[in-house]
């Protein structure tokens, strides 16, 4: 897979994406959707303004993916676990930040589902995505986390180099997600390239 976005005149991003590069991307961002959950939509007659201040959960959750999408804030990991003080501020944080994060993360997952789906037919020669310049923040945003995802499912630190990912033999039952995670990379490299003045 070789695709890279490109600037569109007057803002925004374009990338040539086939067939297989479209599938990809949408079952990922789906089941991207699937991991982070449904949202919390206010029910019938509700005040839409007190769900913008319902709490959110207090625990990290113990999905490792889900812990990376959504880490504590005052964790160094170097530091070792963190004292009372710190699990309570952290705690308190989480309550109140972790469900505008999802929605966040929701609709950045949406919008790249939404734009693949709006894609004229893709012939042999592929379809060209054109983003605009708030679609292309909802992209990077998801191309993260996907990255995030999918680094956490394979166990990929930071010390790990593409090189040693791309030397796993053929055999390897995880070759078809680092290959995925080293595509998405590049095209999350293009598309911050493009956007930058």
């Amino acid at each position: 897979m070789s695709s890279h976005f490109e600037l569109l005149d007057g803002g925004g991003a374009a990338v040539r994406l086939d067939e297989v590069e479209v599938a990809i991307l949408r079952s990922l961002a789906v089941q991207l959707l699937e991991l982070i959950g449904p949202g919390d939509e206010p029910a019938q007659g509700e005040d839409p303004l007190a769900a913008l201040f319902a709490e959110g959960p207090s625990e990290p959750p113990s999905d490792p993916a889900l812990a990376r999408l959504f880490p504590e804030a005052y964790a160094d990991p170097e530091a070792g676990p963190p004292d009372e003080e710190l699990q309570a501020a952290s705690a308190e944080f989480r309550r109140f930040t972790e469900n505008d994060l999802r929605t966040r993360k929701r609709e950045d997952a949406l919008v790249v589902v939404k734009t693949l789906d709006a894609l004229a037919p893709v012939g042999d020669a592929g379809a060209v995505l054109e983003l605009g310049s708030d679609d292309c923040l909802h992209w990077l945003g998801a191309l993260n986390d996907l990255r995030l995802t999918i680094g956490t499912r394979l166990d990929v630190g930071e010390d790990d180099e593409a090189a040693v990912l791309y030397r796993l033999p053929d055999s390897d039952p995880r070759k078809p997600m680092v290959m995925a995670y080293l595509w998405l990379g590049a095209l999350q490299e293009t598309l911050v390239e493009t956007l930058m003045p």
